[in-house]
């Protein structure tokens, strides 16, 4: 191994971080709002987009939403798209009537690639290289190793493991603690990057781990983490660790 520093293993968040949605969700909704005439500021985005990334971090409304519209994921789709709207600064009258209409369109329409960014392609033969112990932890359901083939991760990881699997999600620590085990390393010896700060930042740091927060698009411009816009700093980033 090339580390200079005590750091032996990198784990990383799926979603997000190697894999991206293009184009985003948000885009495309915010896309439609325009469209149907409403305006949207760029304060009010990204705080939405904070709304977001805390709702998926298996948030408390994330889990009763589960369980209310476990038979109906249309309806499910529906709560979602209201309390975004709410996130983006619109009444609630206004969200409780926009929210079936966006949601279908959403239904309808949004159709993302899935790619890998290049600079993440650049980045992980060279962590490969050098020695760094490497996995995937995600809050997913069930295991993605067809994911990781289909677009030809699986090289690069010792292996991946989904919440599910383990009955435990981001930012609860259990799901770090497993793959710390899988690994045999501990937590002060491997770094977690991640794009979410409230799963991925919060959890991996209740856990002990190094956090590292993927951020491009500066959603988290005040986090009290390393921070990264580009997987081509994460090798002179981790050095610093």
């Amino acid at each position: 191994m090339n580390s200079t520093n005590h750091i032996k293993a990198i784990f990383f968040d799926l979603d997000g971080t190697l894999r991206h949605s293009v184009p985003s969700g948000d885009q495309i909704l915010n896309e439609f709002l325009i469209e149907l005439g409403l305006t949207i500021n760029a304060e009010d985005h990204l705080s939405a987009m904070r709304w977001e990334y805390r709702y998926w971090a298996n948030s408390a409304d994330l889990r009763d939403d589960i369980i209310a519209h476990s038979v109906d994921s249309e309806n499910f789709w529906v709560e979602y798209t209201r309390r975004r709207l709410l996130a983006l600064n619109f009444s609630l009258q206004q969200s409780a009537d926009l929210a079936p209409k966006v949601s279908a369109h959403m239904g309808e329409t949004y159709k993302p690639a899935s790619i890998v960014p290049e600079d993440v392609r650049r980045v992980l033969p060279e962590l490969k290289q050098a020695g760094y112990i490497m996995a995937v932890i995600s809050n997913r359901d069930k295991p993605f190793q067809e994911t990781m083939d289909t677009h030809s991760l699986s090289e690069f990881f010792s292996f991946s493991l989904a919440g599910g699997e383990v009955d435990s999600y981001k930012p609860e620590p259990a799901i770090f603690e497993h793959a710390l085990r899988r690994a045999n390393v501990t937590a002060r010896e491997t770094v977690y990057v991640g794009d979410n700060y409230f799963a991925d930042v919060i959890g991996s740091r209740r856990a002990g781990l190094q956090p590292v927060l993927y951020d491009p698009s500066g959603i988290f411009p005040d986090a009290d983490c390393v921070t990264i816009k580009s997987f081509d700093e994460l090798i002179s980033v981790i050095k610093d660790i």
